[in-house]
């Protein structure tokens, strides 16, 4: 591993590493292509695969889980989870979050999934290491924050 990797006792139990040395060693595919929809992850298409998605902005973390076909199955928000006012919207509630619909979700049978995340805010990547820590296999993350081409107009020039 890693000289860089903290030792087991900060904080890392229950977290994913990946050793990138080997990985690029190896030349393992890190970018899709054509082939990837029809390449199997335990078993399923990655075109088949649940699709976890997580919607984050700065006062709430919003996740929902959702088949392939797009049909919601769970959805989980910090509020529903007992967070409530400005505590709704801190990595804690996302991460906690994050854990129960993992732990819902390995109920139902899905143990490998996609994720796509959705907005800015402080709930984005500990949403991801929830689902982890819960017991699910993340396949792929996809960003699909909106971005303004067009933005607002800035304010007028302050006057002296």
């Amino acid at each position: 591993m890693l000289a860089s990797m903290p030792a087991k006792d900060e904080g890392t139990i229950g977290e994913k590493s990946v050793d990138i040395d080997t990985l690029i060693n190896r030349k393992a595919k890190f970018f899709p292509d054509a082939s990837t929809a029809t390449q199997l992850f335990n078993g399923i298409p990655f075109n088949e695969l649940p699709v976890v998605n997580i919607r984050v902005s700065p006062n709430n973390t919003i996740i929902s889980v959702t088949d392939y076909k797009g049909v919601p199955r769970l959805i989980r928000s910090c509020g529903i989870e007992g967070f409530k006012n400005t505590r709704k919207g801190t990595n804690i509630a996302a991460q906690a979050t994050a854990v129960s619909i993992s732990a819902k979700a390995v109920e139902l049978g899905w143990k490998t999934i996609r994720v796509k995340v959705r907005g800015l805010g402080p709930g984005r990547m500990s949403a991801i290491k929830g689902l982890q820590m819960g017991g699910l296999n993340i396949v792929s993350v996809t960003d699909n924050t909106p971005v303004s081409w067009n933005p607002p107009r800035p304010r007028k020039q302050r006057s002296l």
